[in-house]
């Protein structure tokens, strides 16, 4: 499929949506795991460390309530493709 393309691939959802969700999803779980690298580097007396990640977890929220506000935008519309039942 062209990366354009926006019927359905093996998922039963347009390829927009899936990728939406893919980026959301990665953009979380990474959210989870900053906690730990910021209390690391602080850890080893590198608070200008501990901050970047601040900054780049903040990041990540961003793009996972962008990625949302495009889910909602896109739920119930052609675009989005149909569920596989």
């Amino acid at each position: 499929m062209a990366a354009t393309d926006t019927k359905a691939g093996e998922t039963g959802f347009a390829d927009v949506t899936y990728d939406l969700v893919s980026v959301q999803y990665h953009a979380l779980k990474a959210g989870h795991d900053y906690a730990k690298f910021v209390q690391d580097a602080k850890d080893a007396g590198r608070d200008d460390i501990a901050e970047f990640i601040e900054k780049v977890a903040r990041e990540d929220a961003d793009r996972a309530k962008q990625c949302h506000e495009y889910l909602k935008d896109l739920s119930g519309s052609p675009e989005a493709g149909e569920a596989v039942t």
